[in-house]
């Protein structure tokens, strides 16, 4: 279907939608040969309006199947499975809602169309709910907790609080749904665009050839003549040009800003000379500066000088020949010596320019060492540096003195103290050139023990292994997280927050959501 026929219908849904005519959005929309999900999460609501749960189920499938991050669409279905007596699945559409959340603590959908913002307290306030269905009535404690950590208006502590109360005594508490009639309304500019417009308007008359016409204003068009009497030409005027025109003599290298690069027979236009030698002039619309000892005055013709100064084809030269233009010889001097200020900046620029040529011919490689403190820290050098030179490198980065930390590297199984005698060994040591050090306090009662995690270092109590076993089923939405499935066991590594934790399972690396394991269970 074409994109105006889908804008077209689109746009006559959400009017009839705003008339509370359900049965005509609902015609209008699911006349969208295959809808996107935005008119698929349209058509479920439209069903939960009219208390077609089954319909409605099918249609938050369908827009959750098409956009697999749309959290409002799990929200949806997860509240229809709630009212379809599906507590179990409810609960898992919720806490896959509250994952794509990816720790906000809401969505505000009116960028999208939608007049609605998804809170995350409320969406936990939910999955306590389903916990109730279920008998869990401590994971029911637990997400309200949470939820009132995470609430954002005045209106979410009264409710959640209610509910903990509710819960306490081990009742059910109201559900949170989505206001009615809110709909993915079309981009307005598109929907301009469905109207159709008259660029052209009505024709009307503005000369007529017809003599005596009753039409004023303009006089009637009169008939061409084959032969029309020649017009004199307007002479042509010449427009001034700024300044005197000198010839280049030498090139010229600039070596500041208000210098200006010129070549041998360039004509530029000398606006003011000063005593210190150097000319102001304007070339190719730019101004600067030229010795003036690099220039010459030179008198310009214009074409039609030039034509009237050339001989006539019968005028001949006296010994006979026909006269030719004669052509300026080049230049026989050699160019001046600059002051001894100048010939000191060009021979630096000289040597700088040999220098970066000698450096871009053969560059050394840059390494990149990774620094695990109570943050991680990443710097860049472009050759390998000795203990002395890394200890100052990595303090001043972390603003501190040099007798102040301790660095040291893996090597196999053990951390072994970065010393002079062993920097060369630990530059053995990187891989893919980058060099791992673990810095510690010298006076710091518990070292950092990790350095795997670049992010969240991990302190010694937390060192001891804990495996977790998986209580749903979680897809990978984003190359850094970790999949896996109902009853897998995973290896915690670290806690990255609260909610986000990073863990082992099947040889792969990643980060989870807390919510989705059991976080009593630890070997």
């Amino acid at each position: 279907m074409a994109l105006v026929e889908i804008m077209r219908l689109w746009n006559e849904g959400v009017a009839a939608a705003d008339k509370e005519d359900w049965s005509g959005a609902l015609k209008c929309f699911t006349t969208i040969t295959e809808p996107r999900a935005k008119i698929s999460f349209n058509i479920g609501c439209c069903h939960l309006v009219m208390g077609n749960l089954q319909d409605a189920e099918k249609a938050f499938t369908s827009t959750v199947e098409k956009d697999k991050h749309l959290a409002v669409g799990f929200f949806q279905r997860g509240s229809v499975f709630f009212k379809e007596g599906k507590y179990k699945e409810a609960l898992q559409d919720w806490l896959r809602c509250f994952t794509e959340l990816r720790g906000n603590q809401l969505i505000d959908y009116k960028i999208l169309g939608l007049t609605f913002k998804l809170y995350s307290c409320e969406i936990l306030y939910n999955v306590a709910l389903g916990h109730t269905k279920v008998g869990n009535w401590a994971k029911a404690e637990e997400n309200l907790i949470l939820a009132l950590s995470q609430k954002v208006e005045p209106r979410h502590g009264t409710k959640i609080e209610k509910a903990m109360q509710e819960n306490l005594k081990q009742k059910d508490f109201p559900l949170i749904v989505m206001p009615k009639g809110r709909l993915f309304y079309p981009n307005e500019r598109l929907v301009e665009q469905l109207e159709k417009k008259d660029y052209l308007g009505k024709a009307t008359v503005v000369a007529s050839v017809v003599d005596k016409d009753s039409f004023s204003g303009f006089a009637p068009l009169q008939p061409q003549s084959d032969n029309p009497p020649s017009r004199s030409k307007t002479p042509e005027v010449l427009r001034t040009l700024q300044g005197q025109p000198h010839r280049v003599l030498f090139e010229f290298t600039p070596e500041t800003i208000e210098e200006m690069e010129v070549l041998p027979g360039n004509i530029v236009f000398v606006l003011k000379k000063g005593d210190d030698n150097w000319a102001t002039v304007l070339f190719n619309g730019k101004k600067g500066i030229v010795p003036c000892n690099y220039l010459e005055p030179v008198e310009l013709k214009f074409q039609s000088q030039i034509q009237a100064a050339e001989p006539k084809p019968d005028e001949v030269s006296p010994n006979g020949g026909t006269t030719k233009p004669e052509i300026p010889a080049p230049p026989t001097t050699s160019a001046p010596n600059l002051p001894w200020s100048q010939q000191d900046k060009q021979a630096t620029s000289n040597s700088k320019e040999k220098s970066s040529s000698s450096e871009k011919a053969v560059t050394p490689p840059s390494y990149l060492v990774k620094v695990y403190y109570k943050y991680t820290v990443a710097i860049q050098v472009s050759r390998k540096l000795s203990y002395g030179d890394l200890l100052i490198l990595i303090s001043s980065k972390l603003k501190t003195t040099p007798c102040a930390i301790k660095l040291s590297f893996r090597d196999g199984e053990t951390d072994v103290p970065l010393t002079t005698d062993n920097v060369e060994r630990a530059w053995e040591l990187s891989t893919d050139n980058c060099l791992k050090l673990k810095c510690t306090d010298v006076h710091a009662e518990e070292p950092l023990v990790r350095m795997e995690n670049a992010e969240n270092p991990v302190r010694s109590e937390e060192k001891a292994d804990m495996s977790v076993t998986a209580l749903f089923d979680y897809e990978a939405s984003q190359p850094e997280d970790l999949p896996f499935k109902k009853g897998d066991v995973i290896k915690v590594m670290n806690k990255v927050s609260e909610e986000w934790w990073e863990g082992e399972c099947h040889d792969k690396f990643g980060i989870f959501p807390s919510a989705f394991v059991n976080r009593k269970s630890s070997m």
